[in-house]
């Protein structure tokens, strides 16, 4: 996803400055290390379900203040520092947009997406 142009292309909605006043961006990215025990990673395998994805999307695209959710989830096998997941968040004021963005992450990663870390033998 290239952030500044999605961006753009999200400001040019007719309604965006009635409705904006926050954007927040998650950018995901391959560690080189496990969260489990810091052991080295090769490389990172995942699969995002989209159709869940997008029911996420859905669901709190009806929270108060919420303009508009984009996500995109990547699929395949990636190497450290190989972007994963984008989600962008814009709404009215911060205290909507914050917990909308952290809870999005946090079931999307728990419940549309599967991951598997390599390690080098």
């Amino acid at each position: 996803m290239d952030i500044s142009k999605t961006i753009k292309e999200l400001k040019k909605r007719p309604e965006f400055t009635d409705n904006v006043g926050m954007i927040l961006i998650h950018n995901g990215v391959v560690r080189n290390w496990s969260r489990k025990d810091r052991t080295a990673v090769t490389a990172l395998q995942v699969t995002p379900d989209p159709v869940k994805i997008e029911a996420l999307r859905q669901e709190y695209l009806q929270r108060p203040g919420i303009f508009e959710i984009i996500v995109e989830a990547y699929s395949g096998t990636f190497q450290p520092g190989d972007d994963l997941l984008y989600i962008i968040v814009a709404g009215d004021i911060r205290e909507n947009i914050k917990p909308v963005l952290a809870e999005l992450l946090d079931r999307i990663k728990a419940e549309a997406v599967t991951k598997k870390e390599l390690f080098s033998h």
